[in-house]
């Protein structure tokens, strides 16, 4: 493979917290009354933020309101989201592999970057990842190329040798803007027909296929 630099998404792309998610949103819709939200509803707005993502689900736009089911979802998500995530089985074997090559490996994400580190301690060593630019380090969320630009100006990387891994539309976006090659992965809720509407390398049934792929082969 041509990339030295491979940024991957966190949630639906990595690692299985769609549980955790699901269960988190869960309790603060139901303390206001929103007991109609479907489990499959709240799986599609994985990878947008949570305001915009209990926004969709509420219909609420008041910043005030969207701030204040943040801070409560957060408290839960204390609580109950990294025991209910799991890595997909192909990541750590991925990642690794990468790694072995000699690549720089990066995770930009919507997510806290301290509960991804957290749930990650257990299976990475401490200096593995290159760098991780979560939620609360940026001031514009994916699919703003904010976070991806970041990464490469502390990575000293460049858009040409760079590879972004995701599993939604956000992702591929995201990509776009940044001026960087997507790859998608059907891990998540987004189908491979709605990955293709935007530009990409390839789409992937699962990480493994990175590894042997010829497209990026010939990238």
């Amino acid at each position: 493979m041509n990339y030295k630099t491979y940024l991957f998404d966190f949630d639906y792309t990595l690692a299985d917290s769609s549980r955790g998610i699901v269960k988190c949103f869960r309790i603060v819709l139901t303390r206001h009354q929103y007991v109609d939200v479907t489990d499959e509803a709240i799986k599609r707005t994985i990878g947008k933020t949570l305001e915009e993502s209990f926004s969709i689900l509420t219909g609420i736009t008041e910043p005030e309101q969207l701030t204040a089911f943040r801070q409560e979802y957060r408290l839960e998500a204390d609580l109950y989201m990294n025991a209910n995530t799991q890595l997909f089985p192909d990541t750590l074997s991925t990642l690794k592999a990468l790694k072995a090559q000699g690549a720089r490996i990066g995770i930009i994400s919507t997510k806290y970057r301290f509960r991804i580190l957290s749930f990650l301690e257990e299976y990475l060593p401490e200096d593995f990842l290159d760098i991780v630019v979560g939620g609360e380090d940026v001031s514009a969320a994916k699919p703003s190329p904010e976070g991806v630009l970041f990464a490469l100006k502390q990575l000293g990387s460049t858009p040409q040798e760079t590879l972004y891994i995701g599993d939604s539309t956000v992702d591929a976006e995201t990509a776009r803007n940044a001026g960087v090659d997507f790859a998608g992965v059907l891990n998540g809720m987004t189908t491979a027909d709605e990955l293709r509407a935007y530009p990409h390398r390839m789409i992937m049934e699962n990480l493994g296929d990175m590894l042997n792929s010829q497209e990026l082969h010939e990238a």
